[in-house]
């Protein structure tokens, strides 16, 4: 039986070839982030992060531009993804620049991010700790599956199926959260999340940050 074609959310056949973001990716990041400026924080209570953001309908050069000043404010940060409504922004789209279990670079940009459901047999789970550059200072234990696969789209508006394994797959579901309005502490125990929000407060950012009102 031949098989059927798979389609994602718009319609159109699912990309099942992933893209390769570990080539050049040093020069990538720093082209990027060159071009770039690099904003301050949204932190925890900012009602951008505690909303689901809008689809990026618009792949032109005010998307490449956020994406730049993305690249550059994670890098100030001194992140490994960063989601644009971190940066007050709201849109679907997210960038990194993280390495996999094995030191492998990986660096692109997702816009409209869907995560797949996985298999049983893939859901492997990694309790290690978790932190977010809008909750600095702030790290917990979490469990999520130790391999993702996110489905979405590149800055020009083609689709694209990105695959993260250890510490990059824990990226893309941290990233991917942040744009439905989730940030890792929401996953938290209550309290846990007490004790993640008390380390937050118990020290200074590192970084700028947008204070909330």
């Amino acid at each position: 039986m031949a098989q059927q074609p798979v389609f994602d959310q718009d319609g159109e056949q699912r990309v099942d070839e992933f893209v390769d973001d570990t080539t050049d990716a040093a020069e990538r990041e720093r082209a990027h982030r060159e071009r770039g400026t690099s904003r301050p924080i949204t932190v925890v209570g900012n009602p951008v992060l505690h909303k689901e953001c809008q689809d990026v309908t618009e792949f032109g050069d005010e998307l490449a531009q956020l994406i730049d000043d993305m690249f550059a404010s994670q890098r100030t940060a001194e992140g490994v993804g960063l989601a644009a409504n971190q940066i007050g922004v709201d849109l679907k789209v997210f960038v990194y620049d993280c390495p996999d279990d094995n030191g492998v670079r990986h660096v692109g940009a997702v816009c409209n991010p869907v995560l797949d459901e996985l298999p049983a047999a893939r859901r492997v789970l990694d309790d290690s700790n978790e932190g977010c550059l809008s909750v600095p200072g702030a790290y917990a234990e979490l469990a999520r599956p130790d391999y993702a696969v996110v489905r979405g789209r590149d800055a020009q508006g083609n689709p694209i199926s990105v695959e993260g394994t250890g510490y990059f797959a824990r990226c893309l579901q941290h990233e991917t959260d942040h744009l439905y309005g989730y940030l890792y502490i929401d996953r938290l125990s209550k309290r846990e999340r007490k004790g993640a929000l008390k380390q937050m407060a118990e020290q200074e950012p590192r970084y700028p940050v947008v204070a909330n009102d």
